[in-house]
């Protein structure tokens, strides 16, 4: 993740190809890992005293007591500028209608310097170890919006309270927004369930899809601190009449009974956690 020396490729390469299990490739990927934060460390003293501008990683990397020795410096130096002059050729070329895939980037920060530039492409992916990548979220402080729709009810119970308590701890000021099924109890219910289940389509979390209520207190047993739901025909109902209006007249529609139970089984759901300043306890559709 940090160093892209020989050692460290073939180490990767054995935890990837001869582990026997997840205990020995967890000791295997240790030492892989620590290159991570050798290699951010040395990035991060030679920035300290300058060798090149960079004000992000000051923000994922602690400022070392050890001095690195001039030839690490001059090292680092050459690798950044190398590395970011063929970055930038390759944008130039492509008019940045392209993306970049960024394998094991610890705690690199080309994404925010390109964007100084102007740089970004159209998009840009990083990928390390899970552990590396949570830290670097941690780290990250720009509010961030999550949303789900029909996701959480094909995940059971467990594995949904889960993804939602790591999305409340990751992001200090953060909004989850989930669309799915509601008032799934009923006879209507029951037989939504049952054509999925005819199309070997299980509703693996559909327990939590009981009432408003119970999509609510999800949300609030897992970390967020506020938490709203409505059903869709209370939404539709207050949709601005002008649109429901244009809409309406495109195609008649003589059950609106039907239309009614369906949008009763359905439901949006938002919850927040923290951004005060922001307001984002005022977010309402």
């Amino acid at each position: 993740p940090g160093t892209s020396t020989p050692m460290a490729t073939r180490q990767r390469e054995s935890s990837i190809t001869s582990c026997s299990s997840a205990s020995s490739c967890d000791a295997d990927d240790e030492g892989v890992r620590g290159t991570c934060e050798d290699a951010s460390l040395c990035k991060r003293f030679a920035v300290s005293i300058g060798y090149w501008h960079d004000p992000y990683i000051q923000h994922f990397v602690r400022l070392s007591k050890e001095r690195k020795a001039p030839e690490i410096n001059r090292g680092y130096f050459a690798r950044v500028h190398g590395v970011s002059q063929l970055i930038k050729a390759f944008l130039r070329k492509t008019e940045c209608h392209c993306q970049i895939i960024n394998l094991g980037a610890g705690m690199d920060t080309t994404f925010w310097r390109l964007k100084d530039e102007d740089l970004l492409p159209s998009k840009y992916f990083e990928v390390d170890f899970p552990m590396i990548v949570t830290r670097k979220l941690h780290s990250i402080k720009l509010p961030t919006l999550l949303i789900a729709e029909c996701v959480l009810v094909y995940m059971t119970p467990e594995q949904s309270a889960n993804l939602l308590k790591w999305a409340a701890n990751s992001f200090e000021a953060a909004m989850f927004i989930n669309y799915e099924q509601v008032n799934m109890g009923d006879r209507f219910g029951q037989i939504m369930i049952e054509n999925l289940r005819r199309r070997q389509c299980d509703l693996a979390g559909v327990e939590t899809c009981k009432s408003l209520e119970s999509q609510k207190e999800r949300l609030l047993s897992n970390g967020w601190e506020t938490a709203s739901a409505v059903d869709m025909m209370e939404l539709y109902n207050r949709l601005p009449r002008a649109e429901v209006s244009r809409i309406e007249s495109l195609e008649f529609l003589d059950e609106m009974e039907l239309l009614e139970q369906l949008m009763r089984h359905y439901c949006l759901c938002w919850a927040t956690k923290g951004g005060n300043e922001l307001g984002l306890k005022e977010i309402t559709y």
